[in-house]
């Protein structure tokens, strides 16, 4: 008798009533001092004993075998890994000598790993192996961060294709999932949603936890974590919980879970930051990768995180100009729109300088990119801190202020009319320099506008057109 046939053995002798009031020491005790005494106390021979008795239902679970196995797999899991002696299977990592001296933090290279009996129990069942992932939760040693690793290698294992029990298997790993932030990687669960998003019959339920999972943490994720989904509507659902979320109680099958301690949608100030340069690293990739990406779509992105403090906004200013680029047919009110995201004062000096020689956007934009430029180079001449008169200036008007009012959109109008006017090329780089051009920009946020609004022309405006219409100006809207 052995790990592969007791479970039959005692399941037939329990069939044919061998038990002890029938005759002393009968088939069915014996059996189960074997079983107790020798196959769980095995590692593997509990695994083989466990994987049989799915063919032996319901008898096996009636007479407690199943229980009985995973109760001594969990048990044998939550031992402490230095009092471990027997066999396993471990080909996941290789070991710090093999990386190059760099130490694995579940495993030392003198001691047996943490998370030493995840590749074993990958081998169960999804059913089976959703319980036993339960039972040694239940047991509360081993940390949220092993059970991350465990289910992540059973994700890879078992989900590397997409197979009919592929639906079934992510709806555990995703149910299981520890409820501490941190404890499995942004970029796991982001391949997790990818894959419910592709099983269009997946449960909602599913989907739905995921993205919350992910809105929790996702100033960890990366670009290229997010490029992953293909899927901006999601990545648009995953950042209103990142900023609207409120503590929630995830109800599991059998449990219920806190999703972490710290509030979703209660993010610091550094946090902010990091999600805002996420959101920018995100919108500049996907507008490469999707031709069909649509302007509202861009611009909703990006107003959602508008408010998230920036030290540069290089990054949108980067994204902006790839959608331009990608979109070349787009109207003239468009482009101002869209370019009212970006806050010229938080350019830096690479970023100004690829910007006054950009044709796609609007010659308003370049302007103002040269007046606050021209700015800071007499301040720092001076040796001053920036006027607060500046500071009140905004830029190209940030998403704070996307509505404008008639007469700024009455001023854009008499703009772009003047644009359309001759003059001459060689004062171009002066007069945009100029006294009146300062001074009318100085003079229109003082007058109540409250920021110097972005406006501008078709794409196939040009240096040479703003030169014209600032000659063409002089004389009816000098302000010196």
């Amino acid at each position: 008798m052995n790990a592969h046939n007791v479970i039959s053995a005692r399941c037939a002798a329990e069939y044919l009533e061998m038990r002890e009031n029938v005759e002393k020491g009968n088939l069915i005790h014996k059996i189960d001092v074997f079983l107790n005494s020798c196959i769980l106390k095995s590692w593997k021979d509990s695994i083989i004993a466990l994987q049989t008795t799915k063919h032996h239902l319901p008898m096996s679970e009636e007479l407690k075998l199943v229980g009985h196995c995973i109760e001594a797999i969990a048990s044998k899991a939550s031992t402490d890994p230095s009092k471990v002696d027997w066999s396993y299977t471990y080909n996941r990592e290789k070991t710090p000598d093999e990386n190059n001296g760099s130490i694995d933090p579940l495993r030392s290279p003198r001691m047996v790993p943490q998370d030493w009996w995840v590749d074993d129990l990958c081998e169960l069942e999804v059913g089976i192996y959703e319980r036993v992932i339960k039972s040694i939760k239940n047991k509360r040693i081993i940390s949220d961060k092993v059970i991350g690793e465990a289910l992540k290698a059973y994700a890879s294992r078992r989900l590397h294709k997409y197979g009919d029990d592929a639906r079934s298997i992510l709806d555990s790993i995703v149910w299981l999932l520890p409820a501490q932030k941190g404890s499995v990687s942004c970029r796991f669960l982001l391949k997790l949603l990818k894959l419910s998003i592709s099983l269009d019959d997946s449960r909602e339920a599913t989907k739905g936890k995921l993205i919350k999972r992910i809105g929790h943490q996702l100033e960890d994720a990366s670009v290229n974590d997010l490029l992953l989904l293909q899927a901006p509507h999601v990545v648009k659902e995953i950042l209103e919980f990142t900023l609207h979320g409120r503590d929630t109680l995830e109800e599991t099958r059998n449990e219920i879970y806190e999703v972490g301690k710290n509030l979703a949608g209660v993010l610091s100030e550094v946090s902010q930051g990091k999600v805002a340069k996420l959101i920018d690293g995100y919108l500049a990739g996907i507008a490469e990768e999707d031709p069909n990406l649509q302007m509202t779509t861009f611009v909703g992105l990006a107003e959602m995180v508008s408010h998230f403090p920036r030290a540069s906004h290089d990054g949108l200013y980067r994204a902006i100009d790839m959608f331009l680029m990608m979109h070349p047919g787009m109207s003239k009110s468009e482009r101002k729109r869209i370019c009212k995201l970006i806050d010229c004062k938080k350019l830096s000096a690479e970023a100004c300088k690829h910007a006054v020689q950009n044709e796609r956007l609007p010659m308003r934009v370049i302007v103002q990119v040269l007046f606050f430029e021209q700015v800071r180079a007499n301040v720092s001449s001076s040796g001053c801190t920036t006027p607060k008169t500046i500071d009140g200036a905004s830029c190209i008007g940030s998403s704070r202020s996307i509505e404008t009012t008639n007469t700024e959109e009455e001023e854009e109008e008499e703009w772009d009319a003047d644009n359309k006017k001759s003059s001459s090329i060689g004062k171009m780089k002066a007069l945009l320099m100029s006294k009146r051009i300062v001074s009318k920009m100085l003079g229109s946020s003082k007058s109540g506008v409250g920021h110097v609004e972005n406006s501008g022309s078709d794409s196939s405006d040009s240096l040479v057109d703003e030169a014209k219409s600032s000659h063409s100006r002089r004389d009816t809207h000098s302000v010196s």
